[in-house]
């Protein structure tokens, strides 16, 4: 029981360690991982479609 009371003390200590971001930082944050997301969507579905494209052609 002991090892289970030292776990969640040593959580709790670790999470006040923890810098939390402010809300413009999070909506940054998280605006910048939308658009990467959606720029390697666009980039790798044009990169299938092309390939798709060629292989068709070879054949």
């Amino acid at each position: 029981m002991a090892k289970k009371e030292n776990f969640f003390q040593g959580v709790k200590s670790e999470m006040e360690k923890t810098s939390w971001p402010t809300g413009p930082e999070l909506v940054k944050y998280t605006t910048i991982v939308v658009f990467t997301v959606l720029f390697f969507l666009v980039f790798f579905y044009g990169l299938d479609v092309g390939i798709g494209q060629l292989i068709e052609m070879i054949k």
